[in-house]
């Protein structure tokens, strides 16, 4: 076994770990069975990476988010550690090299999307993998007590007995008592064992400001504070039309939703990372993995449906441990508009079953067949296509995904790959056979060499295309026919949300939907709204105080920087203000009767209209009188 210090300063440059990161990280080499909180940017990865490169074996990453997923495997790549991830999106070829590089490889990471646990290719290959530990990211998706339940977690539990003797190590950001205990449950621990680090952020000055005008409020905050800003908004058209609104007000801002093509993302977020754009506008697909740290205000213009998406989303401000500030504008019908979205969230079973159906005939999917089949999917052309309301349709899916018949991922950028399927002699063969296609494949050979006959290699239609000097159309269409040949796999770019059927087809109208389940999601979702609600509308408690309670963790200690906190604050420093002005005025009084104008003279300027309303006080109580000289004395000895 490796030093651990020794492995974190060798391939992440630290010199020291986080706080609890390195109990976690020995718990888990002891073989225990671990839970882990830590609040979004604690440095989740960390826990379990070095582990895995501290002992013999590879690690088994599940996560449901496949942007951060890629990110990872490219980040460890980077630092020299090998590692792979199977999603959505790949081929069954793809997938059995992949498999076969864990089995026999030097692989040392897999991360793996939770519904490719299901998969007979998956489930017969793991036996024969030496697994070292196996990590469960978004842990609090296998709680359907959790803010975003996702059934193919459940899985986890028959994975665990394929893998006796393997510690899990499960990470979350947030989760509440009743949520850490069923993610124990569920993942089968051997007892209880649960690290938390404290949610309190003292750095994060937490604000809920009421307004009926948003966007004027906004406008007014980012231009009093400075610093690099994400503003949250719930539709994908607010974040281009506020961007622009921002644009013209001279705030360089940049817009970010699933809906848009790779490279508007990539371009969005990298210019906001670089700082070459300070502001963006983004619903809540952004900020996942993002590790930017220098965030000083994150602000939300519309209420999330949960505290514990608040608190991830606001905890993307001040990882740097600076001063920062999270605030939430809301108005007068928002606690109302946002039970009203609960209650539109969680459509009738009749519609779900309809939906299901539309799917099937979409897709053209047999009863009986299906099951793992991955599409490309267009929520709005479906919805047209089939006369259905675009929020309807995509609520139905939702819950069907929460019944496991479904898996519907974030869109993400996958760009052309190739995988060559004959070997060089035959391959040479072909190409002399077929003039026509020799070019092409030389040049395959030479710009991505023999690596594409061992696995799938990326590739650039465009690039291919200048150097033969052909349209690139061409060399797309030269790929396809190839692929037909079966000379060569070739899997063209995609960025598309990816819809997985997880279950083989099922006849819509016996649909198996769990009635009572359905019910109790319904009425938690609507807890977790009445929750949200209750946070923004308390003015006589610390912002702080309410979070660590919603999740558990009692403090007595105010924040002393949220807005109630810091309103308190100014009370005390008027009332010490006030009583200072009080003595004095009674001082100046006593030595000898004087003119009121003469009194408020003898104070600062900026006292004048607080001393004024003092005597106002003083006269109505009685302390103070006035002589028929209209001069001030003290009534009071």
């Amino acid at each position: 076994m490796h030093d651990i210090h020794y492995i974190l300063k060798t391939y992440w440059g630290y010199d020291q770990f986080r706080p609890l990161q390195e109990d976690i990280i020995r718990s888990v080499l002891a073989g225990e069975d671990t839970l882990a909180l830590l609040p979004t940017g604690g440095g989740k990865s960390i826990c379990f990476q070095v582990p895995a490169m501290a002992q013999e074996g590879i690690c088994l990453v599940i996560t449901p988010l496949i942007a951060l997923m890629k990110d990872q495997v490219e980040q460890l790549k980077k630092r020299g550690i090998p590692a792979i991830a199977i999603y959505s999106g790949m081929n069954r070829r793809e997938i059995d090299i992949a498999l076969d590089n864990c089995v026999y490889g030097n692989m040392k990471f897999l991360y793996l999307s939770p519904e490719r646990l299901q998969t007979d290719l998956f489930q017969e290959r793991v036996k024969r993998m030496k697994v070292g530990l196996l990590a469960v990211d978004e842990a609090h998706c296998i709680s359907q007590w959790g803010y975003d339940f996702r059934p193919p977690y459940l899985e986890l539990a028959q994975l665990r007995e394929a893998l006796p003797g393997v510690p899990v190590l499960a990470l979350t950001a947030t989760a509440t008592e009743q949520v850490r205990l069923d993610i124990q449950e569920k993942l089968a621990f051997r007892k209880q064992h649960v690290f938390v680090k404290s949610f309190a952020r003292f750095n994060l000055s937490y604000s809920c400001l009421y307004t009926e005008d948003k966007v004027g409020r906004l406008l007014e905050i980012l231009q009093r504070m400075p610093g690099q800003a994400i503003v949250y908004v719930r539709s994908r058209r607010q974040t281009v039309e506020l961007a622009r609104f921002l644009q013209s007000r001279r705030i360089a801002a940049g817009a970010y939703h699933a809906g848009l093509k790779f490279e508007e993302r990539s371009n969005a977020q990298q210019a906001w990372i670089d700082d070459k754009v300070r502001v963006i506008v983004a619903t809540n697909a952004f900020g996942m993995g993002i590790d930017k740290p220098d965030v000083r205000l994150v602000v939300h213009l519309d209420l999330p449906e949960s505290l514990e998406a608040y608190y991830q989303e606001a905890g993307r401000a001040g990882r740097d441990e600076k001063y920062a500030y999270a605030t939430l504008l809301y108005g007068p019908s928002d606690t109302k508009d946002l039970l009203q979205k609960v209650t539109e969230a969680h459509p009738p079973l009749e519609l779900i079953r309809r939906v299901y159906q539309c799917l099937a005939n979409y897709y053209q999917i047999a009863v009986g067949s299906g099951f793992m089949s991955n599409f490309d999917f267009d929520l709005a052309a479906f919805s047209k296509n089939y006369k259905l309301k675009t929020l309807e349709a995509h609520h139905a899916i939702k819950r069907l995904e929460g019944e496991g018949y479904l898996q519907l991922n974030e869109a993400y950028y996958s760009p052309s790959r190739l995988y060559l399927l004959l070997d060089n002699m035959a391959l040479y063969e072909f190409q002399v056979a077929n003039a026509e296609h020799d070019a092409l494949l030389r040049m395959i050979l030479r710009m991505y060499g023999g690596e594409a006959f061992t696995g799938f290699v990326k590739i650039s239609e465009q690039k291919l295309a200048q150097q033969l000097h052909k349209p690139e159309q061409e060399i797309r269409r030269k790929l396809e026919y190839l692929h037909k040949l079966q000379v060569l796999v070739y899997e063209p770019q995609h960025d598309a949300p990816q819809l997985v059927f997880t279950t083989p087809r099922l006849d819509a109208a016996n649909l198996p939907l769990n009635h009572k389940k359905l019910d109790q999601l319904r009425d938690r979702a609507m807890e977790q709204a009445r929750e949200m609600a209750h946070y923004v509308e308390t003015s006589d408690r610390c912002r702080t105080q309410l979070l660590l309670e919603y999740f558990g963790e009692l403090n007595d200690k105010s924040c002393r920087i949220c807005d109630y906190c810091l309103a308190q604050r100014k009370k005390e420093r008027e009332g010490k203000e006030q009583l200072g002005l009080r003595e004095k005025v009674c001082k100046l009084v006593q030595d000898q009767p004087i003119l009121p104008k003469e009194l408020v003279q003898q104070f600062e300027p900026k006292h004048s209209e607080a001393v004024t309303e003092l005597l106002r006080e003083l006269v109505d109580t009685g302390m103070l009188r006035y002589a028929e000289s209209g001069k001030l004395y003290l009534a009071m000895q």
